[in-house]
C-alpha cells in the first residue's frame, strides 16, 4: 500500500539501494563458480530471501495477511514464469561478462510492452512501438558477437547460449509481468513477493536430480548471501514505490550498468566491448523513452478521469 507522504528523493534513495542490493547478489552468484546448477542457484536465491521478507512482513504486521489470496493459480503462474526466467538468467549471468548481462536483461520491459499489448489488450501507439524497435536493435548489437561464437565452436559458445538464455529469461520475464498486472487488481503486493519466492523455492527443488553439487564453504556461503541480498533489494523495490510514482523511480534501474560495469572491473576484470556499450546505449534509451511515454499518458488518464467528475 502506497504511503500518503510522497517523498520522491527517498523514493529514488531506495530505487538505487535496491539496485546496488540485487547487482551485489549477481556478484556474489558470479563468484560462486560458474559449474553451479542453474536450478540450485535458484533454490538458495529464493529459499534465503523469505528470512528477510518474513522478517520485513512480520515487523510492518503484515506476514499474516500476505499469506491470504483469492487467485492462487494467478500465484502458479506467475511463480512458474518466474522460476524458469530466473534459471535462464542465472545461467546466462554465470557464462557471461556481468555488464553484458545486466545489459541484454533491459530486453525484459521492452518484450514486456509488446506483451501488454497481444495478451492484455493495451493500446500501444507509434511512439512505444519505435522505442521498442529500437530498443530490439540495440539487443541485437550487444548479442550478436556472442552468437557468431557458435561458428568457433569449443568452450566459447557458452558465451552464445548464455546470451540466448537471458533473452529468454527476457520473455518469460516479460510474461511474468503481464501476469503481476494482473494480480495487481486484486492482490497485495506483500502477497505477490511472499508467494512468488515460496513457489520458486519449491519448484527449484525439482532439479535435485540433475546436477546439484555438495558445495564448499565458500560457495555456500555466498549463495546464502546472495539469497539474503535478493530479499533485501525486493523490499527496498517495494519501499522506493511506496514513496514515489514508478515513472519517477523506473529511469534509475539503468545507473545498474554503470555500477555493474564498476563491479565487474574491479572483482571479475571484465571490460564492455564497443558494441555493448553502443548497444547499451540504445536500449537505455528506448526503455527511458518508454516510460516517459507511459507518464505522460498517466498524466493524460488522470485529467481526463479529473475533468469527468
Amino acid at each position: 500500500m502506497r504511503s500518503a507522504t510522497v517523498n520522491p528523493m527517498r523514493g529514488i534513495a531506495f530505487k538505487v539501494g535496491s539496485v546496488v542490493v540485487f547487482l551485489a547478489m549477481q556478484t556474489f552468484i558470479k563468484l560462486a563458480g560458474s559449474d553451479i546448477q542453474p536450478g540450485q542457484v535458484t533454490f538458495c536465491r529464493s529459499f534465503f530471501a523469505l528470512f528477510p521478507i518474513m522478517a520485513y512482513l512480520a515487523y510492518r504486521g503484515q506476514l499474516r495477511s500476505a499469506f491470504y489470496t483469492a487467485n492462487p493459480i494467478g500465484h502458479l503462474k506467475r511463480g512458474t514464469l518466474g522460476i524458469i526466467s530466473m534459471g535462464l538468467g542465472f545461467y546466462g549471468l554465470l557464462h557471461l561478462p556481468l555488464p553484458e548481462a545486466i545489459a541484454l536483461g533491459y530486453a525484459m520491459p521492452l518484450v514486456a510492452v509488446i506483451f501488454a499489448a497481444l495478451f492484455l489488450g493495451e493500446t500501444v501507439r507509434i511512439y512505444r512501438w519505435s522505442a521498442v524497435f529500437f530498443g530490439m536493435v540495440g539487443v541485437a548489437i550487444i548479442s550478436w558477437p556472442k552468437l557468431t561464437l557458435f561458428r568457433e565452436g569449443g568452450i566459447h559458445s557458452e558465451q552464445a547460449i548464455g546470451a540466448i538464455t537471458v533473452l529468454l529469461a527476457s520473455v518469460l520475464g516479460g510474461m511474468a509481468m503481464i501476469q503481476v498486472r494482473r494480480l495487481v487488481e486484486e492482490e497485495k503486493t506483500a502477497t505477490i513477493v511472499l508467494y512468488f519466492s515460496i513457489i520458486a523455492t519449491v519448484f527449484s527443488l525439482v532439479t535435485v536430480p540433475v546436477g546439484w553439487q555438495v558445495l564448499d564453504l565458500k560457495p555456500q556461503l555466498l549463495l546464502v548471501a546472495a539469497g539474503f541480498c535478493g530479499g533485501v533489494a525486493q523490499i527496498l523495490l517495494t519501499e522506493s514505490y511506496r514513496h514515489a510514482d514508478v515513472s519517477t523511480v523506473a529511469p534509475f534501474e539503468y545507473t545498474s550498468i554503470v555500477i555493474g560495469s564498476v563491479i565487474a572491473y574491479f572483482v571479475f576484470g571484465d571490460v564492455p566491448s564497443g558494441s555493448t556499450l553502443m548497444g547499451t546505449a540504445i536500449v537505455v534509451a528506448a526503455g527511458i523513452f518508454i516510460i516517459y511515454r507511459e507518464h505522460q499518458l498517466d498524466l493524460e488518464r488522470r485529467a481526463a478521469r479529473q475533468a469527468g467528475s
